[in-house]
């Protein structure tokens, strides 16, 4: 089993379908205050970029 995957993301705010042809429904993810999180469905691991810009505190 391979591990999941790890993408670098530039916004705390991202959706995730599973990539590719056979991936899974559309959801999205709130990293909040966090600076990564996890695919539910497809255990993808998202990191929050250095360069991201800061939360608009909204």
């Amino acid at each position: 089993m391979q591990p999941p995957e790890t993408i670098e993301a530039n916004s705390r705010e991202l959706a995730c379908d599973g990539g590719g042809a056979l991936g899974h429904p559309r959801v999205f993810l709130n990293m909040g205050e966090k600076t990564e999180i996890d695919c539910p469905y497809c255990g993808r691991h998202f990191v929050l970029s250095a360069d991201a810009p800061a939360s608009s505190g909204h």
